[in-house]
C-alpha cells in the first residue's frame, strides 16, 4: 500500500472535515449557549484548514 504526500493530505482533509462538520453539530444541538459559539467557530476553522490542506493537494 504506496502513500504518498497527496494520499495523506486526502485522508487528512477528510479527517479535518468530519471534524469540523462534528464540532459545528456539537455548537448548534448541544450546547445552545455561549460555548456553542465557540465550539462552531473551531469547527468552521477546522473546514478551513481542510481547504488548505485540499488546495496543497499536488502542489508539495
Amino acid at each position: 500500500m504506496g502513500m504518498n504526500k497527496n494520499t495523506i493530505l486526502g485522508w487528512a482533509t477528510l479527517m479535518m472535515i468530519i471534524m469540523g462538520l462534528i464540532l459545528i453539530g456539537l455548537g448548534a444541538y448541544r450546547y445552545a449557549d455561549i460555548a456553542g459559539w465557540g465550539f462552531a467557530t473551531v469547527g468552521f476553522g477546522f473546514l478551513l484548514n481542510a481547504w488548505v490542506f485540499s488546495s496543497l493537494k499536488g502542489r508539495l
